[in-house]
């Protein structure tokens, strides 16, 4: 990674960046404000760089900070990011609940053997049987909530990509996914943080 020191040199402001309204009069205001913007993102940036394990500091390079910085300076990537992780744990808490409704109907369906089968020998025969038949459907299930889970991080990846975000694009590669989980967290962190634009 490159010196910290090239921050005034590679942190450049790209002409789409977000403007705030109360400064569409003065121009020289708004190159101002923008380039204390992108050094407080950029800051903020290599410091929770600096925090990540070094393999993956390693793979995430200051051209990329300073990219994804100077995307961040619309606060329009915010918004999306935030409404991606909402769909995510609202995803992710019904495939929850989908795999809790077939744990139960498999609890249910052994109950009611239970109770029809009076002959010991044949309903641990039954139940030997409902537990391969229930492991097999249980394996099925989780299959298909892996997949839905893995269609959905395509979807994230496809949407962020289009947004114009730095290290986003539609990948299985998990070194490659583990670093736009990284980059996730970069503007979770960063959206919780408040610019003050008078300093």
């Amino acid at each position: 990674m490159e010196n910290s020191n090239s921050t005034e040199n590679a942190a450049t402001i790209k002409p789409d960046a977000g403007i705030p309204p109360d400064t569409v009069a003065d121009p020289f205001s708004n190159q101002e404000y923008l380039q204390r913007k992108l050094y407080f993102l950029l800051e903020h940036l290599k410091k929770m760089h600096g925090d990540l394990p070094e393999q993956y500091q390693m793979r995430i390079s200051y051209d990329l900070l300073a990219g994804l910085a100077n995307s961040l300076l619309n606060d329009t990537i915010f918004e999306i990011v935030k409404g991606l992780m909402e769909i995510q744990h609202v995803t992710e808490a019904h495939l929850m609940q989908v795999r809790e409704k077939v744990e139960n109907d498999h609890q249910l369906e052994l109950k009611q053997w239970e109770s029809k089968i009076q002959d010991p020998e044949e309903l641990e025969h039954i139940v030997a049987l409902m537990k391969i038949k229930h492991g097999k459907n249980m394996k099925e299930t989780d299959m298909k909530l892996v997949l839905h889970l893995d269609q959905k991080v395509k979807d994230q990846q496809s949407t962020l990509e289009k947004a114009g975000v730095p290290g986003f694009y539609v990948t299985d590669n998990p070194k490659e996914i583990k670093i736009q989980m990284y980059l996730l967290d970069f503007i979770l962190r960063l959206s919780r943080i408040k610019f003050e634009s008078n300093k």
